[in-house]
């Protein structure tokens, strides 16, 4: 099942059973995915790599909120917002681990023939194209930028 549609039958689960936060969290996930999707216009429909993207930058935008709330001794807004982000990392394919990471980057510099800081973008990019939602770009552009710093 494509996502869209599993963030449908979620939020009709949700509704039926009553989860009030989970119901929320569904519908600003759909409000999220027709924002972009009017950015879109009039280019065909969102990619699954997109909405996966849309989410990883929804953990995150969470997950800064969290740390600030627990600076500001906020428990109740901590909890709120973990369980938006549990309820996001649901619909999230795993992320690569750390080793899977560091050979996914490596392949990524021997296709390229990146050997310098200015290839950077080069790198990316095809980590992006091979890889789509299961890597956190974030992370592999801090290793390719330690690695052709070397």
């Amino acid at each position: 099942m494509a996502l869209r549609e599993s963030f449908t039958e979620a939020l009709k689960a949700a509704m039926k059973a009553g989860q009030a936060g989970r119901t929320s969290t569904l519908r600003m996930i759909l409000a999220g995915l027709k924002e972009i999707d009017i950015a879109a216009r009039p280019k065909p429909p969102v990619s699954e790599a997109d909405i996966i993207s849309m989410l990883r930058r929804m953990v995150k935008s969470r997950q800064e909120s969290v740390a600030l709330y627990r600076q500001g001794n906020r428990p109740d807004l901590v909890e709120k917002e973990t369980a938006e982000i549990n309820v996001i990392e649901e619909f999230l394919p795993p992320e690569m681990s750390n080793r899977e990471l560091l050979a996914a980057v490596e392949k990524a510099l021997e296709e390229t023939g990146a050997v310098a800081p200015k290839d950077l973008g080069k790198v990316m990019g095809a980590l992006k194209a091979r890889y789509g939602g299961q890597i956190d770009l974030g992370r592999a552009g801090a290793l390719v930028k330690a690695r052709l710093a070397a």
